[in-house]
């Protein structure tokens, strides 16, 4: 029995060995065109030998036989290398500082010279020049003049894809667009739309404008499946400036050639009643742009006072003959004849006109750029100038003909009244029946004065409107008198003040409720400041105690807003120990000074108890974590025993006391000890000095040191020093050494200070 699957397999077999050999003729023509282009390539090698050497065709391949032989390179390579040498372009450039293109970039030309059109061109540069550099697919744009893109040439993108970008219009957002706008390379920009781009294409890719005679004529876009890396792609930029160079001279010219638009354009000149100019781009050796032609001066210049100030003619260049366009006027003419897109400019700056303003515009008009101007009229830009000043402060004018009663209204003062502009004006005599009734008396004593008395006179009132809108106007008014005293007539303008009017009440209303408010906060201030005093007023002269002599120094801030809440204590304890402390309440006003009242009467109460300092700190730390009102605050906390002259100490985040040792002072030890309030369950160590006879010891606020352009170690150590320096005087007393402090440390701050002196006997 036969296999039914036979003839099915048969088939797929046939379908195999059709496609092998589709895809071994795909091979060979690949093969086919390089070889051509290879040859091509040889033979334009031999044409530059033949010019350079003088000799013939034979004699030119055996020298470039020769020369492959030699330099070990295939005679494609040495082919390439002998156009670099005698070419200067792009091409040749890029050959130079990137050995290995030379071959793919003089093949790619070549391939692009015999191709027949732009798509053709695409083709070829996916064949010969990009996969050295891995790209993938490639897509020249061509520009309109409109700005809008249309896809010459593709390659490596499926038909559909390409089918649905044949034509970008202007204004769309894309890579390609970006590039000719701005007539600059962009890298992979986000998730800008482009030619086969999906959301989230992890690709890379790279557009790049592409110039001809100094005009953007297109953009050439190259595609990778990845994004190279920064090496790769500052090689692959060089390679790919030169292809956009060789793609540009590959788009269609203007149809009818260069300058078959002139005698239209130049028709279209001369019919303007503005001055104007045709430009034409003149380029340098290289095909750079070096100036602009004057092709055509308008009819309009011609004999004009510019045209003797700055001598126009027909093939003369425009910055010989008006040298102050590169202050500006030629980076735009630049820029619309390189991109298309209109310029346009009102009031500006040029010295061609009379007034030396002037409205410009520029257009590209094929290969030509078209320069009109006109003169800026000064009695126009005046009576813009008012209407515009006029509608911003909402003013308008009037004026009524005595002898043949006509009333004449700007626009804006129908808006005031609420009237259409078709509607009949309110004459200046009935201005009483449109007031409000309060404002009777008021603008009857201006109708008088005006009309009855004819001066001028002012008035304000309220305007009550057929829409029940009420608004706020002054309104003033003059009278005009002809030949003998005559009069002609009344002028006169309103002004809508409702917004000040409101704005004024608004202000008397917030004056009110500040002054309220500037009185209740003197009144917490004082009062702060009489509790603060009352606990601490500032000492002088100085105490003894138990073989102590000490020294107290309180200044409270010079202004009444900034009291604080600095404190001292210095209090002999049940056990014959002294308590020595100084703190600071974080903030201002009655806050900090009620806070810093409970934590030295709890510090107080809590050194009765016969606790430790570090104890007493963790307690008072409690304290400060538990009130009503949450409170930070930095202290030290010290307890002097008489009879062995050992101080035990601890600190909550305050600065250290100084011990002054003569000849020497030092700062005590940093111990562990944070802030007053920062968290409930924080850790105090204590410290211990031993203190001998004629030491001293100094306890302070940070009130005494602080300084704006200073750190605070910088004016630690400045107090060190100066202290020190007051010790070694010897004969100094205590009382003195403490109001020397306060005057010469130098603090800035205006807080609160706090200065304790403790010197053994």
């Amino acid at each position: 029995m036969d296999d039914p699957t036979a003839p099915a397999g048969e088939a797929a077999a046939d379908l195999g060995r059709l496609a092998a050999t589709v895809e071994r003729l795909r091979r060979e023509l690949a093969d086919a065109r390089r070889a051509a282009d290879d040859r091509a390539l040889v033979e334009l090698a031999k044409g530059v030998l033949v010019g350079r050497l003088r000799c013939g065709p034979a004699q030119a391949a055996e020298q470039l036989t020769t020369l492959a032989g030699r330099s070990g390179l295939s005679p494609v390579e040495v082919a390439a290398d002998v156009v670099n040498a005698a070419a200067y372009d792009r091409v040749s450039v890029t050959a130079q500082a990137q050995p290995e293109a030379a071959v793919p970039l003089r093949a790619a030309e070549s391939a692009v010279l015999d191709a027949g059109d732009t798509q053709a061109v695409a083709r070829s540069l996916l064949e010969h020049a990009l996969p050295p550099l891995g790209a993938t697919a490639v897509a020249v744009w061509a520009a309109g003049p409109d700005g809008s893109l249309s896809l010459a040439g593709h390659a490596g993108f499926a038909p559909e894809e390409a089918g649905s970008w044949r034509h970008v219009p202007p204004g769309v957002d894309t890579m390609a667009g970006r590039s000719l706008a701005g007539r600059r390379t962009i890298w992979h920009s986000g998730d800008l739309p482009s030619i086969g781009r999906r959301r989230a294409d992890p690709g890379g890719r790279v557009t790049m404008p592409m110039t001809r005679g100094g005009r953007v004529v297109g953009v050439l876009e190259v595609c990778w499946p990845y994004p190279p890396a920064a090496a790769d792609a500052s090689r692959a930029e060089r390679q790919i400036e030169a292809l956009a160079e060789l793609c540009a001279h590959t788009l269609t010219a203007p149809p009818g050639g260069p300058g078959s638009d002139l005698p239209e354009l130049a028709g279209l000149a001369d019919a303007l009643p503005d001055p104007a100019l045709v430009l034409r781009a003149s380029m340098d050796a290289r095909g750079g742009l070096a100036d602009f032609e004057v092709r055509h001066v308008s009819r309009r210049l011609r004999g004009a006072p510019a045209l003797e100030a700055y001598p126009f003619k027909a093939g003369g260049l425009l910055l010989e003959a008006f040298p102050q366009a590169a202050g500006g006027l030629y980076g735009h003419v630049e820029r619309v004849h390189a991109t298309g897109e209109p310029f346009r400019s009102e009031r500006m700056p040029l010295a061609l006109s009379m007034t030396g303003v002037a409205d410009v515009s520029l257009t590209r008009h094929g290969e030509n750029v078209l320069l009109v101007w006109r003169d800026h009229d000064e009695d126009a830009r005046l009576a813009g100038l008012l209407e515009h000043a006029q509608r911003l402060g909402r003013i308008a004018g009037f004026e009524e003909n005595a002898a043949t009663g006509e009333i004449t209204w700007t626009a804006q003062l129908y808006a005031l009244y609420g009237l259409s502009p078709g509607e009949p004006p309110v004459p200046l005599e009935r201005l009483r029946e449109h007031a409000h009734p309060d404002d009777g008396v008021t603008v009857g004593r201006f109708l008088r004065t005006v009309l009855h008395h004819r001066r001028f006179a002012a008035a304000a009132f309220r305007l009550r409107r057929a829409d029940g809108v009420a608004r706020h106007l002054r309104v003033v008014a003059e009278p005009v008198f002809g030949p003998g005293g005559r009069l002609m007539a009344v002028r006169g303008a309103y002004q809508d003040i409702s917004s000040q009017h409101w704005t004024e009440v608004a202000l008397a209303v917030t004056r009110d409720q500040l002054a309220h408010s500037e009185q209740e906060s003197a009144e917490r201030n004082l009062l702060a400041l009489r509790l603060q005093h009352a606990i601490m007023p500032p000492s002088h002269g100085t105490t003894r105690s138990d073989g102590l002599r000490i020294a107290v120094r309180y200044r409270p801030a010079q202004k009444d807003h900034l009291v604080g809440g600095d404190w001292y204590d210095v209090v002999t304890l049940p056990s014959r120990q002294i308590l020595l402390s100084v703190g600071d309440v974080a903030g201002h006003g009655m806050e900090a000074a009620t806070g810093m009242v409970v934590l030295r009467n709890a510090l107080r109460g809590l050194a009765a108890t016969g606790a430790g300092p570090a104890r007493l700190m963790s307690w008072l730390n409690l304290v400060a974590c538990h009130l009503a009102d949450p409170m930070t605050a930095t202290a030290v906390c010290g307890l002097y025993d008489p009879t062995t002259r050992v101080l035990t100490w601890a600190r909550a985040g305050h600065l250290p006391p100084i011990l002054l040792r003569e000849p020497d002072g030092r700062e005590l030890p940093m111990i562990k000890g944070p802030l007053l309030g920062a968290f409930p369950d924080a850790a105090y160590e204590e410290g211990q000095v031993q203190l001998r006879a004629d030491d001293t010891l100094l306890l302070y606020t940070d009130g005494l040191i602080e300084r704006r352009d200073r750190n605070l170690r910088h004016a630690q150590d400045r107090l060190l020093a100066m202290a020190t320096r007051g010790a070694t005087r010897g004969a100094a007393s205590l009382d003195d050494r403490l109001d020397d402090l306060l005057i010469h440390c130098g603090s800035d701050t205006d807080d609160d200070t706090c200065l304790i002196g403790v010197q053994l006997t």
